[in-house]
């Protein structure tokens, strides 16, 4: 057990409470770990004591907004403060949890920045076929957008994920939580010229039970697969808006812009919660708009 009077041990216990128990991936830990890092510089340090106050926290919310940060970077950090002091409370080293009378930030929230399906089809001709890299490339990219994965989900998928007979790929998400996703003809195509043509030639009789390598035989990496798309998508001349997450963006807008329902959509993309899919709701606006300017005699 940690001193009730130590923060820094209190955020090591709380660290340790989310890795071991809510088994959350190693970016979310260490997001956690850098805003809770700075709450406790501004407190004094580890050595100080866990300031009990809503007052306190105020201000140290107060301080994000004086070096620039954004009101969606305070509304992160307070997030993180309410889950550290959350776990105090539950192991009973607070009574009452000061930032429930703490008030999150309004921020706007941007409409989630995506691909036409003209750019997809040119972003997806781009990896030469002729080539094992190629082959490769243009399987990660049929497989990213065909199931709107994010890229740690996607580097990390095994062979054994992937059933092309079924037409089903299980992937694991944030929180270890797994979900099957189905894929479509052309992704399966693709995944199936690579694994009979370009990853024996790139493996070259290693073993890995990754789905996606590099050149060294080595499971594929977060930046590897970021210089890739960005070398693909210069060659087709898509210079703006192109991130993995983009492709994730687009999977889901195209779905509901094709009549999807978003809790389809939310089951897929793997939220938790409803109301992170919702960003996606300008898509449905937009048919909704179309529906009436087609179909109503005043419009």
């Amino acid at each position: 057990m940690y001193r009730e009077d130590s923060l820094g041990a209190a955020i090591r216990h709380f660290i340790d409470f989310c890795r071991i128990e809510k088994g959350l991936a190693a970016n979310s830990l260490d997001s956690y770990g850098r805003d809770l890092d700075r709450f406790s510089c501004f407190c004094g340090g580890a050595d100080a004591s866990v300031p009990h106050g809503p007052e306190e926290i105020g201000k140290y919310l107060d301080s994000l907004y004086q070096s620039d940060c954004s009101a969606r970077t305070v509304a992160r950090h307070l997030t993180t403060l309410r889950n550290f002091y959350r776990h105090i409370q539950r192991e009973r080293r607070i009574e009452e949890n000061p930032t429930d009378l703490l008030s999150a930030p309004r921020s706007v929230k941007a409409i989630p920045k995506f691909l036409s399906g003209t750019e997809i089809e040119k972003l997806l001709l781009a990896p030469s076929p002729e080539t094992p890299l190629g082959l490769r490339d243009l399987a990660m990219l049929q497989l990213l957008y065909a199931c709107g994965l994010r890229v740690s989900e996607l580097i990390n998928v095994e062979i054994m994920n992937f059933n092309p007979t079924l037409g089903y790929l299980r992937v694991t998400g944030k929180g270890n939580k797994q979900r099957l996703i189905p894929v479509g003809r052309p992704a399966i195509a693709a995944i199936e010229a690579y694994l009979s043509v370009a990853r024996p030639l790139l493996l070259k009789g290693r073993a890995t039970r990754y789905l996606f390598i590099t050149a060294r035989g080595a499971r594929m990496t977060r930046q590897g697969f970021w210089k890739l798309l960005g070398q693909h998508g210069k060659s087709v001349g898509i210079f703006h808006n192109l991130t993995p997450h983009a492709l994730r963006h687009s999977f889901a807008t195209h779905l509901l812009e094709g009549g999807a329902d978003l809790r389809s959509v939310q089951a897929m993309l793997g939220h938790a919660d409803i109301g992170t899919t919702q960003i996606y709701t300008h898509v449905a606006r937009a048919r909704l708009r179309r529906v009436v300017d087609k179909h109503h005699p005043r419009a």
